[in-house]
């Protein structure tokens, strides 16, 4: 293999699987003006008169935080998925969705940011969790998206739950054409059984008539063990793996198409295939 990545896929490739939370959609601004924007209202519409000295605490406190606090709301929020992903096995663990992940990580953060009598009532919760069903895409996703569909099926493959990547590809107008989800896998990535079970899901036989598109070497690492090809496409903030890691340097050498920041993503990938 040569010692950078290549422009072109090969051409047995029938599929493009597609990472989403960061990678198709810009879940970290989205997420952080949505609590931003509830934050405000919430305190718009406080009246002063507090019924308990833990809920007048609580909107003082509300009431201090900035973007920037909320921008750490978000990672740590993020930052709890990983870690429930990451910690969960396939046939032992027992199962627990996205979504009911984000409401019990969401309660856990409100309380330790003391939060928690700000926001009383549990429906408001629920829907304040379910902002991650509300995450706008990066500017070239859509296009790029619809480009890359003229020659390739387009999946997603996401941890996200079913309900939740089917409200994502009609809120972004991302036109997948087909909805794979590790839930339909009883699994997380990147176990295995995820890659392999997208393949079999998209009736195709041979893993490397699939491609991987993910803003994460974690996520293409593991699309790699399983036998599919890789397309990293960077997006700010994205990567958990440092430049200066030998494994990060080591994924130049094995990543069949990389699209560095800045060049137009999706679009960009649809164009080196020849596509625009």
């Amino acid at each position: 293999m040569s010692s950078s990545p290549s422009n072109v896929l090969p051409t047995q490739v029938k599929a493009l699987t597609f990472d989403i939370f960061g990678t198709v959609v810009d879940w970290r601004s989205s997420v952080i003006d949505e609590l931003n924007t509830l934050a405000e209202s919430k305190l718009r519409a406080s009246t002063g008169d507090d019924t308990t000295p833990e809920t007048a605490q609580a909107r003082e406190v509300l009431g201090r935080l900035t973007r920037e606090d909320w921008a750490r709301f978000a990672q740590q929020w993020r930052d709890s998925y990983k870690r429930f992903t990451a910690g969960f096995i396939p046939g032992t663990t027992p199962w627990k969705d996205v979504d009911a992940h984000h409401l019990d990580s969401l309660t856990v953060l409100l309380r330790e940011w003391g939060l928690a009598a700000a926001f009383p009532d549990p429906e408001e919760v629920q829907r304040l969790s379910r902002a991650w069903h509300r995450l706008r895409p990066w500017p070239d996703s859509s296009a790029g998206l619809r480009l890359l569909g003229r020659r390739f099926i387009t999946a997603t493959l996401s941890n996200g739950n079913t309900s939740l990547l089917e409200d994502l590809n009609e809120f972004g107008g991302l036109g997948f054409g087909a909805i794979l989800s590790a839930e339909d896998f009883r699994a997380y990535k990147p176990s295995r059984e995820v890659y392999d079970g997208a393949v079999r899901e998209l009736g195709l036989e041979n893993p490397r008539d699939v491609a991987m598109v993910a803003a994460h070497l974690g996520d293409l690492a593991g699309a790699r063990r399983a036998g599919l090809r890789t397309v990293y496409v960077e997006r700010p903030q994205e990567e958990d793996w440092r430049k200066d890691e030998e494994r990060y340097q080591q994924a130049k050498e094995w990543v069949d198409i990389w699209i560095p920041e800045g060049e137009d993503g999706f679009v960009e990938l649809a164009s080196r295939l020849g596509l625009t």
